[in-house]
């Protein structure tokens, strides 16, 4: 019996880890047979639980939604993390969610066991932070965009641009990035067949998800990284590639992922992507980094340097004339 039920709790928390699992996945995981994976999910249905399952080629299970909130099985990592975007949450970033979110931090903390209670309450002493001015998201656009990009689901929704301009846009959403105070989403955008980042913020509350894809790769692999380089470089006019010589570390401390798209070339070197109206303006922040570069590309920008480093080795010529 005790076997049984442990077996139950491990099932249940494979179904809450992902969306969908085919039979063979979970007998698998769970060393067991199929015909027992359906005897156990018979019986968290019996328990209340809404175990959802399907026949055939894509045959499988999966947890839906049902009445009342099922126990959430975290694992420690899971729970700290849970713990640290609980309490990241009553900064004010997502519309209406601060008392919701110390609310929900009191009653986890109840039930956490000592080791990790000490280890959250740490956590909580160290972060300080001081809050976003970035533009609040309403909630239930992120939660319904968050379950569409986990259960890669296409969505169709309503999108502002900068200028204010609307459209109509039907995406398959691979996931939402943080970044300086605002929420991006990721995806294909079906009817440019392109990847698109769309400011969370400027998408309507009104979001229709419905079928499934097959996900695509990321281009680079790396989400955050894919909304870095089109955030600070791609809607600009003037894309320039340089190389800091500094180390990537001290680079990355300095400058925000939103500005530029740092990548290490070695010890001692990293490439900065980045964008800009002009290469007067680029000219201008390369020059307050502090630290030798060279420019590859664009040649507008080579020049713009020369210009300015003679204006400004001319002028500390004339300084040092003067009486």
């Amino acid at each position: 019996m005790l076997e049984t039920s442990a077996r139950l709790l491990r099932l249940l928390a494979l179904l809450q880890a992902r969306r969908f699992w085919t039979g063979a996945e979970l007998a698998e995981r769970l060393q067991v047979t199929p015909r027992t994976v359906r005897r156990d999910a018979d019986k968290l249905r019996s328990l209340g639980y809404p175990v959802r399952s399907s026949s055939g080629v894509a045959g499988g299970y999966q947890l839906g939604a049902g009445s009342t909130l099922p126990p959430l099985l975290l694992e420690d990592d899971e729970a700290l993390a849970v713990a640290l975007g609980l309490r990241m949450a009553t900064t004010g970033s997502v519309a209406g969610m601060e008392e919701s979110a110390v609310g929900a931090l009191a009653k986890l903390e109840q039930v956490l066991p000592a080791r990790l209670r000490r280890r959250v309450r740490a956590l909580h002493a160290a972060v300080s932070p001081l809050g976003l001015s970035g533009p609040l998201v309403q909630p239930e656009v992120l939660t319904t965009l968050g379950g569409a990009c986990r259960g890669e689901q296409r969505a169709r929704f309503r999108y502002r641009d900068r200028e204010g301009r609307g459209s109509e846009r039907e995406v398959e959403p691979h996931g939402l990035v943080c970044a300086t105070g605002h929420w991006y989403l990721v995806g294909w955008d079906l009817q440019r067949q392109d990847w698109r980042t769309f400011r969370v913020d400027r998408i309507d509350a009104r979001i229709l998800t419905g079928q499934r894809f097959m996900p695509r790769p990321i281009p680079g692999g790396d989400l955050a990284a894919y909304v870095s380089r089109n955030i600070a470089s791609a809607p600009y006019p003037v894309r320039a590639r340089v190389v800091l010589h500094a180390p990537h570390a001290r680079m990355a401390a300095k400058i925000p992922p939103l500005v530029a798209r740092l990548e290490p070339l070695d010890e001692y070197r990293c490439l900065l992507e980045a964008g800009a109206q002009s290469p007067e303006t680029l000219a201008y922040h390369l020059s307050m980094i502090g630290v030798e570069f060279e420019v590859l590309e664009p040649p507008e920008l080579v020049a713009q340097v020369a210009a300015m480093a003679g204006r400004l080795t001319r002028a500390a010529v004339r300084g040092s004339r003067a009486p």
